[in-house]
């Protein structure tokens, strides 16, 4: 192990991102917070599912998944078309809490870590979406 892949490893690798992902888009579609944000997506969330797990692979340190199924993307400009404030930012990341509070393999200064790292990039895609 490196130290690269170390978040990738802590996160349970693919299987464990997928479940994360997955719970993230369940609490998204129950939470009356993150409606708004549940509308930005299609009906059918596999794809959603799909991309995400794959960007937080190659984010995370592992395989670069998304770049191979999907082409390179720039994350903020890829959301440009939406319309995110900071309450759909705000909805993102609490949906994204509730989802690792219930990963029970992660540890909670791991949970606090992602947290604090998937807040970047989400304050830069509402940054490109609101032309601040």
């Amino acid at each position: 192990m490196n130290l690269r892949d170390s978040s990738y490893i802590a996160a349970g690798e693919m299987n464990g991102i997928e479940q994360l992902v997955t719970c993230f888009y369940t609490v998204m579609s129950e939470l009356p917070e993150a409606a708004k944000i549940r509308d930005m997506h299609p009906s059918d969330l596999t794809t959603s599912i799909d991309k995400l797990s794959c960007f937080l692979s190659g984010w995370l340190g592992g395989p670069r998944l998304y770049a191979e199924k999907y082409g390179a993307f720039g994350m903020p400009q890829v959301h440009k078309h939406l319309n995110v404030t900071e309450l759909e930012r705000d909805a993102w990341l609490l949906c994204m809490f509730h989802a690792l509070e219930q990963q029970l393999s992660y540890t909670e200064p791991f949970k606090k870590y992602m947290l604090r790292q998937l807040a970047i990039p989400a304050e830069r895609i509402r940054l490109v979406c609101s032309g601040s």
